[in-house]
Parts: C-alpha cells; sequence; structure tokens
C-alpha cells in the first residue's frame, strides 16, 4: 500500500473505520512486534476491534485520499495506542500524532513494551523518560513494559 502525502489536519475516527483502524494496528504490529507470535496477535485483534476502541479518545492523520496512515488513543492522559502504518513510517505521522496527544490531550504517559526497540527510542527521542518498568505486560503476558512519562 502506498500513500498519497499525508494530510497535516487531525482527524477523529468515526467506528465505521474501525475495521481500517485494525488493519492498519495488524500491519504496524507485523512490522514492529517481531516478538509477539501469530497466536498472540490473533488473540488482541478481536479485543481491539470490540472493545479497547471503544474506550479511548482516537485520533488520526489521513493521507489525501482519505486512508489512515496513523492512528492514536489516548485515555485520562494516558496515551494507549499510537500505530503507524508501516508505508507511512518516516513521514512525520508518528511525530504528529504525538505531538497532538502532548499538546491537545495533555497525553503525559505512555507503557511502551520493552522490546519494541524503535518504539522506545522513538519516544526517548521526543521527551518521554522511563521512570519504572514491569515483567509482564497488562494481561499478564510476558512482555516487559516500560512505563514512561514526558519530561520536556
Amino acid at each position: 500500500m502506498r500513500f498519497t502525502p499525508i494530510n497535516p489536519k487531525i482527524d477523529s475516527i468515526p467506528k465505521a473505520d474501525y475495521v481500517e483502524v485494525v488493519d492498519l494496528w495488524e500491519a504496524s504490529v507485523r512490522a514492529t512486534h517481531h516478538f509477539l507470535p501469530e497466536s498472540d496477535i490473533q488473540f488482541f485483534k478481536p479485543l481491539i476491534l470490540n472493545q479497547y476502541l471503544d474506550h479511548v479518545d482516537l485520533s488520526c492523520l489521513r493521507d489525501q485520499a482519505g486512508k489512515i496512515a496513523g492512528f492514536l488513543g489516548v485515555t485520562d492522559g494516558k496515551i494507549e495506542m499510537l500505530f503507524i502504518h508501516p508505508a507511512a513510517r518516516g513521514q512525520g505521522v508518528g511525530k504528529r500524532l504525538l505531538l497532538h496527544a502532548v499538546q491537545d490531550l495533555g497525553a503525559r504517559e505512555v507503557d511502551v513494551n520493552e522490546q519494541n526497540e524503535q518504539a522506545v527510542g522513538f519516544y526517548h527521542h521526543l521527551g518521554f523518560s522511563t521512570i519504572s518498568r514491569s515483567p509482564v505486560d497488562g494481561m499478564g503476558k510476558p512482555y516487559p513494559l516500560l512505563h514512561m512519562t514526558y519530561s520536556l
């Protein structure tokens, strides 16, 4: 999939776009979460579609054709989701969404899979610091989380 130039306007995500969001989530996870087995990707996919998306304030950046290039989910000052389509990486989508979360939505916290080194570096580069670590994720799975806070 190729994206046309990214529209700089932050957009909301209606429920009608949830399937596109989950497809983007899966593509992003497959590109960055090499530590996840297929069974866990399939485990999380329906949870995201049927539960998680309804519990966050969703924002996205779309390309000029209207396709979602990246999305963000924030709840109570915490970034719960930030995923970029692999074809849109390196175009400033993640940075723009993160700045929206911090500047416009007041997000100051994020949990990041320690094994996703690209994401850890991304958050450190944009002003987040690791404050603690958990040996398992929120579901009790053996994926250590780094608890980070915005420090700029």
